[in-house]
Parts: C-alpha cells; structure tokens; sequence
C-alpha cells in the first residue's frame, strides 16, 4: 500500500464493562495477560507533559527485538486529548490513520475533534507514531533530491532502457535504507507494531483495548486481535485491508479501487458543462489516459517550483484527489489546467499531498511506508517476476495499474525479508469487531472489507454506499451513530447494515 494522508477514521464486550469509571482495570487480570519478561514494559506510566492545544504528550518505552527484552529499546510517541467527563470516563481510544507510515500525532491533532462528541467525552482520544515512523525511532533512509527523482521516475516504462532506470532507483531507494537502518529494518513490520500498541494498552491502565484504525490502520488493529483476542474490548476497522493478499496482489487490487473511483469522479464531471475529459465517462476515461500519454512524452510545467510534472507526479496528483469526493472539484481544476494550458500546478499539489511533502522537504512517511511493507510480506524475487503482477494490473486498471504496482518495486531489494506467507485472520475469542467498507473506495476497495469482515471470528460489517477513503470521520450521520454508539456500549450494529 502507497502511503497516504487519511481524508476524511473500535468494539466491546459487555456493556457493564464499557461503563467502568477508568477502563475496569483490575492488576491481577492485567497481570495475567502480561507476556513472559515483559512485566516492565506493562508496568510503565507515562509522564504526560502538555504539548499545547488541550493535548497531552509522552514517551512509552518498548523492546526493539521482543526476543530480546532486555536490549535496545525503542521510544514510543503518545499523544491524547484527555476524556471531557472525567466521572464517566471509559477509557482510552488509541487510534491508528494508516500508511503505513502515517503519523498517529499528527492525526489525533488535526482530527480529535472530528470524533463524535459522547468518544470525545468518555474517552482519552490516543494517537501514537508506530515504530519507525515520526518521533519514534523513524527510518529515514533518502535525502529530498532523493526522493523527488524517486517520484518523478517513470512508472510505465515504454522499453528496457526505461525499466532499467526505473529498477536502478527502486534498488537505490533499498541501498540507501540498507546503509542507514539496516538493523531497524526487521522490526518495523506490523507484527512488532501490534505488540507494542500491547504494551501502550498496559501503559495507558486499560484492562482492554479499545481502537479505531483507517486504512493500514485495519491491518494492524486486525494483527492485534489475532496476537490478543482476549483484550479487545471493541475495535473499529474502517476501509480495511484483507490480510490474506499477497503483497502484489494487494497493489493489482488497489490499482482496480482507483479505477472504479476515477469513474464515479468521471460521472460526476461529465454530468456538467466543461468538464475537461469530455462529456461522458467513456470520453473521460479515454481523454485522460491520452492526456497521461502526451504528460509521458512532454512533462507539464509547474508555477513557482521548478519541478517537471512527469506522468508518474501527474498520475500521484490525481490519484489523490480520489481519496475524498471533496477534492474532487480540485482535481476538475487541475485537469483543466492540465489540457487546457499544459499546467501541473494543482496536480503537483496534490501528489505532494500523498507523499507528505511540504515546504521543500519530505517526513519519513514514504521511508517508513516502503520499510513496512517491504518486511510484512514476501515480494516477487526479481523485476521480471514482479513485471508479471504489473501486467495483470495494467489489463485490469489501465489508467492506474502500472503506477501503483510499480510503486512497491523496491521490496524487491529490500535488505529484510520474511518468507511467512499471507494468512486469514480470525482472533478467535475475541470481542465482536465492526468492519467499515464504502462501496468506491479508491485505496482500501469495498471487497476487502467484506472479506475481513467474514474472517474474523466476530466480524461485524458495516457499508457506507459512498465515495471516498474510509467512512468515519466523512460525518456520514448513519455511519457516526453507529461507530459511536458500538464504542461506547460495545453493542455493534447489526451486521450488513448499510448507510446512503
């Protein structure tokens, strides 16, 4: 999966629990649930620190390699916005935005106050950075210039000569991560990050961990119930990912979720007068695989940065603006731009967006999204195997296949490897746990979230017939209400519910 800003945002066992003062924590319990040579880690306190704007900051402390308690530790960064009602506080609600490589501070920043105002009231909202990425212990690995030339490689590469250059800079992508975290590297996968949101829960005093994940979010709150079925309290996975995808197919897959969402876009436009691709979705789906032609040839001119918009920035732009049916009227603008006066201003924008660059640097979102995924699952061996999941992608998702798939090429020479295969999850024993999908979906495609929905032993699923990525914090009355009231009772709503 591409990293990704989330646009646009857990499940319980009983209600008398989700109603305790502080979480019903009880020591002997928590004591039990503690894993072997771990007991100082659960027992942390965080010293909370204000941090401005109402929240709350602290660091909590976990192993680098849990094989190895007692080595090289690896800091944690927690931020919360502190439960209104402190007499009727539930507990905590950690959060996750996705990525991989999103960072949870940021989030619980800009969208804590999204969070429906009963959450809001009983709940401490959590956001943290998973290991490797923002504060706690990032993967930084390429310099800007780095990864601006990255970005701009072509991923549709036209004869050999362009698919060398586009594996010389994937293998330099992995060389530069191999020279500079080559040690961190095997454990940043999701797996590791599941345990220590174990240790945030002991950290944080909650005898069950109640969580909402977006996107990638799903993935890892998904791995956290399959290690520890019996903590959850309630979980809310929203715009999942079906953890029985190989890492190709997962990117062949996405490629389809952006095509269906550039078609609903493409109804959208047409339906009016000036639409830049035509007047209708054929013509515009037509026009704009035309339009990304002449881009590949001739890059488009951005004001003000001195960038050329290659097809690939051009493509990163627009998906983007997919993400959430309000950016939609950007992306109009910026393809207007784009026929009309050869001008990748607005796209350029918005692919900076999905990479998190902003006044000329980047964070370590796209080091921390490549390092993760690179480590959670096996990868084809060589370019030539990894061409055959692209040309599956392109057949499928011809505006949008190549792109994507192309992205995940470094993992080809990723220096951390695993050859555990992809699996169902089931955390049998668990809580029931609410799955949300919308139905166009650009990143995490609706299927996915039927499937987890019905690997899980206790999956509850939840639609949104919409457009976007993720259903939550799109303020989808329907989808609040039910969100809210799960994670505050633990009651979840009845399965194939369906929000308009």
């Amino acid at each position: 999966m591409r990293a990704a800003k989330t646009i646009g945002a857990t499940i319980a066992l009983t209600l008398a629990l989700a109603t305790g003062c502080d979480g019903g924590s009880d020591e002997a319990t928590m004591a039990s649930r503690v894993p072997e040579g771990l007991g100082s880690y659960y027992d942390q306190r965080p010293d909370w620190r204000d941090c401005g704007g109402g929240f709350q900051c602290a660091t909590v402390q976990v192993p680098l390699d849990y094989a190895k308690p007692d080595g090289e530790k690896i800091g944690i960064s927690v931020i919360r916005l502190p439960a209104r009602n402190k007499s009727e506080r539930i507990g905590s609600l950690l959060t996750n935005p996705g990525g991989p490589g999103g960072s949870g501070i940021g989030f619980v920043r800009q969208a804590a106050a999204a969070f429906g105002a009963d959450l809001r009231a009983r709940f401490d909202i959590v956001g943290f950075d998973p290991r490797g990425v923002g504060e706690s212990g990032p993967v930084r690995c390429n310099t800007t210039a780095q990864l601006d030339r990255f970005f701009a490689t072509d991923t549709s590469p036209d004869d050999p000569a362009e698919r060398a250059t586009l594996a010389a800079r994937s293998e330099q992508f992995a060389d530069a991560c191999a020279a500079k975290a080559k040690t961190t590297l095997p454990h940043v996968g999701t797996a590791d990050a599941a345990r220590d949101m174990d240790v945030l829960r002991g950290a944080l005093g909650d005898d069950k961990l109640t969580y909402y994940g977006a996107s990638y979010g799903t993935y890892l709150g998904a791995f956290y119930a399959e290690q520890f079925p019996k903590n959850v309290r309630a979980l809310v996975l929203d715009g999942a990912v079906d953890p029985r995808l190989s890492a190709t197919d997962i990117l062949v897959e996405q490629a389809k979720g952006f095509e269906t969402a550039f078609r609903a876009f493409a109804e959208n436009c047409t339906a009016t007068p000036g639409c830049p691709l035509g007047d209708t979705p054929d013509a515009a789906a037509k026009n704009l695989e035309k339009l990304l032609a002449e881009t590949d040839r001739e890059p488009l001119t951005a004001r003000g940065d001195g960038r050329e918009v290659t097809e690939s920035l051009a493509t990163m732009g627009i998906a983007t603006a997919l993400y959430a049916k309000e950016y939609w009227p950007t992306l109009r603008q910026g393809l207007t731009q784009a026929v009309q006066n050869r001008d990748g201003t607005v796209l350029l924008s918005l692919a900076d967006q999905m990479v998190d660059r902003e006044d000329g640097s980047y964070s370590n979102q796209t080091d921390a999204n490549m390092a993760v995924n690179c480590v959670d699952k096996p990868n084809p061996p060589s370019v030539d195997a990894y061409a055959k999941a692209v040309a599956k992608a392109e057949r499928s998702a011809p505006l949008f296949g190549e792109f994507v798939v192309w992205g995940g090429l470094p993992c080809v020479y990723w220096p951390a490897k695993t050859d555990k295969a992809p699996a169902p999850v089931a955390a049998q024993g668990a809580a029931p746990i609410v799955v949300i999908g919308t139905t166009r979906d650009p990143a995490t495609p609706y299927a996915w979230s039927e499937r987890l929905a019905d690997q899980l032993q206790s999956g509850v699923l939840l639609t949104l017939d919409g457009d976007g990525h993720t259903a939550y914090l799109q303020a989808n009355p329907c989808i609040s209400r039910a969100t809210d009231r799960y994670l505050v009772t633990t009651e979840p709503p009845k399965t194939g519910t369906v929000c308009r």
